[in-house]
């Protein structure tokens, strides 16, 4: 039985980026796939770069920035309409590799009650070294995420990461779209725990290679990543950790405790704007 694949690829500023990644899928083998842009209200004129390049690419373009979760939603809503059977969220700047799609398309084959399925994901300037094992763990005592760096049973994922993840449509017509508070990170474990709730269970195609830059949007190591990573940390742990107290405050100590070491108080004061930002809604 043959799966219509819809594919969102959610840019902010980064043509280039997206323009790369749209190549590596254009060389893809034969699929039934309907690759679309979701243009978050970028500065940069990203949709005319990208519709000179790709003129057959549909790109949706937002009035604002709804971040990662609002922007993915607007392009599996679009998707959902077209009657795609699974939707690949991938990352703007990601190279998929010849056979990734295959893979995680015989994956869902496989088992139909994988809600979610990751790929193995590798560094951009060094393929052999692998990023993320699909996905990861959550540590609730000590308020951080961990991604698995080698491969793993199905069984030990708690979350697959946002950077490459199929969703299966029973799944999301099941549980719902992702959750639109989460502005940018955590937004990709909580649905998988939403999933898990459900029933649903979540595997990773360790054939679907996907080389990936990470952080391109926000930059690695910025003041703004912290205040986003932190304010959806402490949304995501109060949705879901047994003691949501624990989690928040002994997350946010440990990582404002190592700017602080390193001098860097203007990202230390950048994670505790981003705890603050969830406690005072």
């Amino acid at each position: 039985m043959s799966c219509k694949v819809g594919i969102v690829l959610l840019n902010w500023n980064g043509w280039r980026d997206t323009c790369a990644c749209l190549q590596s899928l254009s060389l893809l083998c034969s699929h039934d796939f309907d690759a679309i842009v979701v243009d978050n209200a970028s500065t940069d004129e990203s949709p005319s770069h990208i519709a000179n390049a790709f003129p057959e690419i549909t790109i949706l373009e937002t009035s604002r920035n709804l971040g990662f979760a609002g922007g993915c939603n607007v392009g599996i809503r679009h998707l959902l309409d077209r009657d795609c059977d699974l939707f690949w969220l991938l990352n703007n700047d990601t190279v998929v590799e010849f056979g990734a799609l295959q893979a995680l398309l015989d994956k869902a084959r496989d088992d139909k009650r994988l809600g979610a399925i990751g790929s193995a994901i590798h560094c951009a300037d060094n393929g052999n070294r692998l990023q993320a094992w699909g996905g990861g763990y959550i540590n609730f005592w000590l308020g951080r995420s961990r991604h698995f760096v080698r491969p793993v049973p199905d069984q030990s994922l708690e979350f697959i990461t946002g950077a490459s993840m199929m969703i299966r449509r029973e799944a999301i017509e099941d549980i719902g779209l992702l959750d639109e508070r989460f502005f940018m990170y955590w937004e990709d474990a909580d649905y998988c725990f939403r999933l898990r709730a459900a029933g649903w269970r979540l595997g990773v195609a360790g054939d679907s290679r996907i080389r990936h830059k990470g952080s391109a949007s926000v930059g690695r190591g910025s003041a703004n990543m912290d205040r986003y990573f932190n304010a959806s940390a402490a949304r995501f742990f109060e949705k879901h950790a047994p003691t949501p107290g624990i989690a928040v405050w002994t997350g946010a100590a440990l990582r404002i405790g190592k700017r602080m070491l390193s001098g860097d108080f203007q990202r230390a004061k950048a994670v505790w704007a981003g705890i603050n930002q969830v406690s005072e809604n």
